[in-house]
């Protein structure tokens, strides 16, 4: 799967310095993949938001973002 922009979504910074630089929810230090990495390994939604300081909105974004760019063209093709 090709990487996502995420300078798009609005719920996520990559600030230098800041977790070596990794996309991250803004405002927190927590790096985006652990919502991916946690959903795969069978943790739901709640139990993401109590285990790491996001809210259920910034899940919500960062997922709508992510199912919106599979339906984004693929480039060169």
């Amino acid at each position: 799967m090709a990487s996502l922009d995420w300078s798009q979504c609005p719920a996520v910074e990559s600030v230098p310095g800041k977790v070596s630089g990794a996309w991250v929810f803004k405002g927190t230090r927590t790096p985006v993949a652990i919502v991916f990495d946690n959903l795969e390994d069978g943790m739901t939604i709640d139990e993401v938001v109590e285990q790491f300081p996001v809210t259920r909105e910034q899940i919500k974004a960062v997922l709508e973002f992510a199912a919106r760019s599979l339906d984004a063209p693929l480039r060169g093709r």
